[in-house]
């Protein structure tokens, strides 16, 4: 419905404005830390033990243990893959 609403180019932005509020000012990405410490934000209560990590692995494109906003981005586009499926179909019907 987002995309819909904003279209994709909006929606990288809405991405990146999530990504901003989620990073770690110092470093420019986003750790267990500042995940952990930026959670409740976003509705995701407390998270703790192995969840933060898993997290971060799940989306971590180079190994280096925290998300930049491109394997941020790609991460929130692959979890949603229904709401990208729909724009597509949407996109391709004309």
């Amino acid at each position: 419905m987002m995309v819909r609403k904003v279209g994709v180019e909006g929606l990288i932005q809405e991405l990146c404005k999530g990504f901003q509020l989620l990073m770690e000012p110092r470093t420019g990405k986003i750790t267990c830390q500042s995940l952990k410490q930026n959670a409740a934000r976003f509705g995701l209560g407390e998270l703790h033990g192995d969840e933060l990590p898993e997290m971060i692995r799940e989306g971590d494109l180079d190994g280096d243990g925290a998300l930049d906003q491109m394997e941020f981005c790609i991460l929130m586009v692959r979890l949603s893959p229904k709401l990208m499926e729909e724009e597509a179909h949407m996109m391709f019907q004309y």
